[in-house]
This record gives structure tokens, C-alpha cells and sequence, in this order.
């Protein structure tokens, strides 16, 4: 079973949980109820355990130096153009968090709030709740949402669930920083991906509207490429990749393999995109887990989620939920020795 929720630190005057699941096979994932996010990965390797995200050893530091470190993120993951969109021939604006566009959610979204955590009896899991009410970052509908994470050997389950009681646009992602080796950056990380198109986007970040193949492009991951270019410099990605629909759902969508093919990680979601992000922005000015420092492109994010502004692109997959119509996701993130 998870740990005893223990209390970490405090936000906004309400007291911010950990607990910890371990594995048979060892793993252990701590668990906050800041973001419902995921403080830490420590996965076996060799005599010893490394960590594979990237996270701060205390609460404290999250509110003022994260960039959403683990964090679920929402209400919209991702970005909004222009931080607008009209629903039902109503437009919402929302706040714009980066230049003109809208972006996880928003300044106050649910990847910056203390979320309720559950823990899971007779099981190695958590679920973490969080209401955010009618009118909150701009969004129409109360939305009741819960995380619930689940550990079982090597692989880490992640359910998402959201209901409303107004129709409302969704999409909840996990934003993982992942780094196989534990430091360093992820250059010579190897990425595969069952993605044949993109979204392409303007020089913001927003989607145009376009899905290109990816075919001699960059971005085709069919084949497995480290995450840099011919000069051995580390590659800018922030892209949403289209997912093959006719992909087998048990098959991961995206595996990723450390340098020294000490680990590997799989990742299987329902979800239709990939934003993949090898984190150029970072800029992390404080020690990370265990007193690292973070550099430049030390971390790969895998967001399985919807298009990036699909509410603002009828032709993208909808992210409008009703009462009738809930929102649910889900994935799956092993990461452990190579099989094989």
C-alpha cells in the first residue's frame, strides 16, 4: 500500500501531502498534492537507485522555481491562441501566461493548486481530487477532477477523469521531466514514436491549423533518433505529433532508451498527440533532486494529451466535454532495464 500522506509544507494556507508507492520490484514514486505531481522516480539500476525525473527535494522550492515539474496540467494543457475561444457563439477570455496566448491552464490553473489526496486501499495507488469552480482562469463549468495513480512493477498507471455541469473545453496532460541517465542532458537520449504527421506551428507556438507528414522532416521518430543534430547539438523540440490512429492500443506510442541502454521507458496513452519538449527553456537557478543542476535540455517531456488549441481548430479532435460526455484519459509509463 502507498505511505501515510505526510505533510510537506503549506500553499495558499492549506497543508500540501506526500506519499510514497513502492514496487515488488523496487521502484518507488513520491507523490505530492501540490500539481498531483510527481516529486520523484527512483527506479533500480545497478546496486543503487537513480532518480529519472526532475524535481526539488523540498515543497518549498516548487511554487517560485518549477516549471511544472511533474505536474498535471490544465484545465487546458498546453497553449490557447490568443487566450480566447467561443463556445456555443460565446467567447471566453482567458489570462494569457505566455506573450498573447494562454498556456497550462493559466497563472492559477490546476498544475499551481493543493489537491485532495486518497490513497488507495490494498493497492499501491493515490488519487488526488481537485473542484475548480465556475468562472475559474476564465473557463465555463464547475469541473470535479481526479488523478489516480497506479504503480505495479515497473509501470506507472495514470487515470484522469473530469466531469462538469456546463459544456467546456479539457485536456488534462502529466508533464513529466524525464532523464534516463539522472543529470546531465538528453542529447544522446534515444526516442521512437508511432507518429506519421504534426501540427505545425507559427513562430508562438500556436498551432496554424496544418498536419504535415513528418516524413523527411526532424520530426519523424518512426525510426529511433537521439535528440540531436548532425553538429551533436541538442534539438529545440516542442511539438505535438498526430498519432497514428490506426496504432495498436496496447502498443507503447513512444519509447525512449538511455544512452548507455541502461534504461528504457514505454509510453502508451488514448490520447491522439505527443507534445514532445526537450526543454530549451529550462532555467532552473536552485539544486534539484539530490543537489543537482539542472542544465539546459536536462529533461524530455512525453505530454500525451489533445492537440495543442483545439478548441480554436474545428477539424482538430474536440476537447469539448458536457454532462453528458465526462472526460477521461489515460496512460501508462514504464520505465525499467531494456527487454530483450
Amino acid at each position: 500500500m502507498a505511505s501515510e500522506p505526510r505533510r510537506i509544507g503549506t500553499f495558499d494556507g492549506r497543508n500540501v501531502l506526500e506519499t510514497t508507492l513502492e514496487s515488488e520490484t523496487g521502484v518507488r514514486i513520491s507523490i505530492m498534492s501540490y500539481a498531483a505531481a510527481i516529486r520523484d522516480w527512483q527506479v533500480p539500476v545497478g546496486n543503487g537507485m537513480r532518480s529519472v525525473v526532475l524535481g526539488f527535494d523540498r515543497f518549498e522550492t516548487y511554487p517560485g522555481y518549477s516549471p511544472y515539474f511533474g505536474a498535471i496540467a490544465g484545465r487546458m494543457a498546453n497553449r490557447v491562441g490568443g487566450a480566447r475561444f467561443t463556445l456555443n457563439e460565446k467567447e471566453y477570455r482567458l489570462p494569457a501566461n505566455e506573450g498573447e496566448n494562454h498556456l497550462h491552464g493559466g497563472p492559477k490553473g490546476i498544475g499551481k493548486q493543493v489537491w485532495r489526496m486518497e490513497p488507495l486501499a490494498g493497492e499501491e495507488g493515490v488519487r488526488l481530487r481537485l473542484t475548480s469552480p465556475d468562472g475559474e482562469m476564465g473557463y465555463p463549468g464547475r469541473l470535479d477532477i481526479s488523478v489516480t495513480y497506479r504503480l505495479v512493477g515497473n509501470r506507472l498507471r495514470i487515470d484522469f477523469a473530469a466531469e462538469t455541469d456546463a459544456p467546456t473545453p479539457v485536456n488534462i496532460a502529466q508533464h513529466n521531466y524525464f532523464n534516463l541517465m539522472g543529470d546531465g542532458d538528453i542529447r544522446d537520449h534515444t526516442l521512437q514514436a508511432a507518429a506519421n504527421a504534426y501540427t505545425v506551428t507559427g513562430e508562438d507556438l500556436i498551432p496554424t491549423g496544418e498536419i504535415r507528414p513528418v516524413a523527411g522532416s526532424h520530426l519523424d521518430f518512426n525510426n529511433p533518433r537521439e535528440l540531436k543534430n548532425e553538429a551533436g547539438e541538442p534539438i529545440a523540440y516542442d511539438n505535438n505529433l498526430v498519432l497514428n490512429t490506426d496504432r495498436d492500443p496496447s502498443a507503447p506510442v513512444a519509447t525512449v532508451t538511455a544512452p548507455d541502454n541502461s534504461l528504457m521507458l514505454t509510453l502508451k496513452t488514448d490520447q491522439p498527440g505527443l507534445q514532445v519538449y526537450t526543454s530549451d527553456k529550462l532555467n532552473v537557478t536552485v539544486p534539484g533532486l539530490g543537489g543537482r543542476r539542472y542544465p539546459r535540455f536536462g529533461g524530455l517531456c512525453l505530454e500525451d494529451q489533445n492537440f495543442p488549441d483545439a478548441i480554436n481548430h474545428p477539424h482538430f479532435p474536440s476537447p469539448v466535454i458536457t454532462p453528458e460526455r465526462p472526460y477521461s484519459h489515460w496512460c501508462e509509463i514504464e520505465i525499467g532495464a531494456p527487454h530483450g
